[in-house]
């Protein structure tokens, strides 16, 4: 198996963890941006410092930072912010492993934002894989508990913030793949690692002034929530390192197609951490989701 592989299912691994200690977080004591603040305050500086020592270790000097790759990396960081906040708002409404499954529509959304940024077409076969993906999401948004008719159950608030926050994770990626690739060097990791540097303290510093303005007091309850969100932020390092790697050695379809695996990491913690059940419906809407990306894998 290509090392790329392996890499994407540490990624996803580390992924789990910190959504599972971010929505710990956003159920206790902060909001939905104050517990993605968490990610990035405690990740960004562990980044900055690893950085000059894998430079210095390697011999190797920091490579030029062209006007595409800013453009690319600022598109991305903004999109992982907005898609992280989607996702831990998510987690209020739905269950755990139904709010990743949600999430997880970046992988069929990942062909469509390829081919419009990175010119990355899909086929026949792929098309079929998208649209039974497709019907996956719908059945996950169907909420039984809201009155009406079939329209309002299936296009309600959790629908949206799922499916956004799948188009922001599949832009963030092709992003993300499209930064690193305009650094001038053969070292993948570097390029992974630089490209994060840049991305991460963009992202904390950006989001650190938007609660400042938005929500005072939300940075201060993230600093004395520390215990906890020191984790989120070991966890987001190592998980980002791991998908930034891998998408500078492969494409973000791919990368994210692999990345499914995440929902059996997902359901594993929501049964023995959060103690939820799924129900036939759900469990069913997931099968239909994992059915595409398996096929996927095997298509494109």
């Amino acid at each position: 198996m290509e090392p790329w592989v392996w890499i994407t299912f540490c990624a996803a691994a580390f992924q789990t963890v910190r959504f599972m200690l971010q929505k710990q977080l956003s159920a206790v004591a902060l909001t939905a941006a104050g517990a993605t603040f968490a990610r990035f305050i405690y990740s960004a500086p562990l980044v900055l410092l690893l950085l000059p020592l894998y430079l210095w270790a390697s011999a190797q000097a920091m490579p030029a930072l062209s006007v595409a790759f800013w453009v690319y990396a600022m598109i991305g960081g903004l999109a992982q912010i907005l898609a992280t906040v989607c996702v831990v708002a998510l987690f209020k409404r739905r269950n755990f492993a139904v709010g990743i499954t949600f999430k997880k529509t970046e992988v069929v959304q990942t062909a469509a934002v390829g081919l419009i940024v990175l010119g990355e077409g899909v086929s026949f076969g792929a098309l079929m894989a998208i649209l039974l993906g497709l019907a996956g999401v719908l059945v996950l948004s169907d909420m039984p508990e809201i009155d009406g008719n079939w329209r309002k159950r299936v296009m309600n608030r959790a629908a949206g913030l799922g499916l956004l926050s799948g188009v922001l994770f599949a832009v963030s990626g092709v992003t993300y793949r499209g930064a690193s690739l305009e650094l001038a060097s053969d070292d993948p990791g570097l390029r992974a690692l630089v490209t994060l540097a840049v991305v991460a303290t963009a992202q904390m510093l950006a989001l650190g002034v938007w609660l400042l303005w938005r929500e005072p007091g939300q940075v201060g309850r993230v600093l004395a929530a520390h215990r906890v969100a020191k984790w989120i932020g070991l966890s987001s390092m190592a998980g980002s390192l791991c998908w930034f790697t891998a998408f500078t050695l492969q494409n973000a379809a791919y990368v994210n197609a692999v990345g499914q695996v995440e929902l059996v990491f997902s359901l594993i913690v929501s049964t023995l951490v959060f103690g939820e059940r799924l129900t036939v419906k759900e469990a069913a809407g997931i099968a239909l989701v994992t059915g595409s990306v398996l096929a996927l894998i095997l298509l494109v």
